[in-house]
């Protein structure tokens, strides 16, 4: 049975809508510029009957050992992955440009040599300046094999006689197939390079980590199959003037996807850091009007951040609602609560909220800080020295309970903080929370070390709490 051979056209890369001729906007998820050529295909001819490559077994009989994770020897890139590399695992690797990924994987590389043969082919960089960076890292191993290559079929002849063990790709955006119409990089030969590597990897048990691009707003360039078709998808993010960095997993077929690695960036390479704590709270003596301490979760990891506020009078018509590391549109109802049921007066005032140390909050959790912060700074008074504030905001003012209260209070007060602010009903006993915790009273409850937990639960009952 054969299928006839499609017309050259124009597709989006986001949604898969076609059309004839190129637009600027796609007509179906009315994206902008993700509309790409998208070469003719010639006819497809499906068999009837094929060889499979394995008998298929009772699931009781698969092997299971085959599918447990290697170790990449960097310790918060194995937290993300979930233990590290699944050999035949396609891992996508994506983050802005020169903001550490090439590094990151060239450290990486060199330590899983010790033990294993890798083939890092670079589509980027010639062969000189790679082994330029590994000389400054320290990253030079017998058993790690550097090729420079843009083409697919190289690509594979150089994996059928190296024969690695882990295969990464830097970056798959560049690598192009003969096979296939249009440039490197474009949405037909992206499909076509990580389809055929996917492929290598499954049928070699070859664990491949390919680097990917981003757009300007932050997502990974290409289609969006090719998301679908790795099993693993990080996104790599931090401030290019910080040293801290960070790796977020997005996608994770073998682990938990809202876990995160911390890494320091420096010249010497990047390095794991098993215990950030602290990094994202500015260390000064007295309290500051418009800044507010919280904790957020992130996978099993908690992390203190400090949320910082400035609000100033304008005489603009449109007030300036400005946002750094926090969801824009949770800040922006956080606001409506605050001047809503505080009677906060901001119409007239630019309001800029941030985080520390470069960390970007989504946490729910996170939102009674912002009002705090912002309300702190409003009326230029600091909030009580040593707290921290957990809590979600709903629309009617009414806080809400987040989870792992009791992992981010016990976090709290190993760092030195003495005293919490959390909604009513958080200190409910809990199956496996810490046994100093305990519910005392209506209103308050203590840790053994003297640490206070105050419950509110409404918006203005915080605000009483902390002035």
């Amino acid at each position: 049975m054969a299928k006839t051979a499609q017309k050259p056209g124009y597709r989006c890369a986001e949604c898969g809508w076609r059309a004839t001729k190129w637009v600027g906007r796609c007509g179906e998820c009315q994206a902008w510029g993700t509309v790409e050529e998208e070469g003719a295909k010639g006819g497809v001819h499906v068999a009837t009957a094929g060889a499979v490559t394995a008998p298929a077994v009772p699931i009781g009989q698969v092997r299971a050992e085959i599918a447990a994770a290697r170790t990449t020897g960097v310790g918060e890139l194995d937290r993300v992955l979930g233990g590290g590399l699944v050999p035949g695992a396609v891992v996508l690797l994506a983050g802005e440009p020169g903001i550490g990924k090439s590094t990151l994987l060239l450290e990486a590389a060199a330590r899983i040599a010790r033990a294993e043969t890798v083939l890092y082919v670079t589509g980027e960089e010639s062969a000189a300046q790679v082994r330029v960076r590994a000389d400054r890292i320290g990253a030079l191993q017998d058993r790690l094999y550097l090729a420079a290559e843009t083409d697919l079929s190289a690509l594979v002849t150089h994996v059928e006689q190296v024969r690695p063990d882990v295969l990464i790709v830097d970056s798959v955006q560049t690598i192009g197939s003969a096979q296939s119409t249009g440039v490197p990089g474009g949405v037909t030969q992206v499909r076509e390079v990580a389809g055929n590597l996917v492929r290598l990897a499954k049928e070699r048990g070859m664990s491949t980590v390919l680097v990917g691009h981003v757009t300007k707003d932050g997502s990974i360039a290409g289609p969006r199959v090719l998301e679908h078709l790795v099993d693993v998808v990080l996104h790599f993010e931090g401030d290019r003037h910080s040293r801290l960095r960070l790796v977020r997993a997005i996608k994770n077929r073998f682990g938990p996807v809202d876990e995160v690695g911390c890494f320091d960036l420096h010249e010497r390479g990047i390095d794991g850091l098993t215990d950030p704590t602290g990094l994202f709270v500015s260390r000064r003596g007295e309290p500051v009007p418009g800044t507010c301490v919280t904790v957020t979760v992130e996978g099993t990891r908690p992390l203190p951040a400090e949320v910082q506020a400035l609000v100033a009078r304008t005489e603009a018509q449109q007030p300036r609602r400005t946002s750094s590391g926090l969801d824009p549109f949770r800040v922006t109802m956080v606001l409506a609560v605050l001047e809503r049921r505080l009677n906060a007066r901001l119409s007239g005032c630019d309001v800029f909220t941030a985080t520390v140390g470069g960390i970007r909050l989504g946490d729910p959790a996170v939102d009674l800080a912002v009002l705090l912060a912002v309300a702190s700074a409003a009326g230029d008074k600091p909030l009580p020295a040593g707290m921290v504030v957990l809590g979600e905001v709903g629309l009617a003012g009414e806080l809400r309970p987040v989870r792992d209260v009791r992992r981010r209070l016990s976090e709290a007060a190993r760092l030195g903080f003495s005293r919490a602010l959390v909604p009513a009903g958080s200190l409910d006993v809990q199956e496996g929370g810490p046994a100093s915790l305990v519910p005392v009273g209506d209103r308050t409850a203590s840790l053994a070390s003297g640490f206070d937990v105050t419950e509110a639960e409404h918006v203005w009952d915080a605000l009483r709490h902390v002035t």
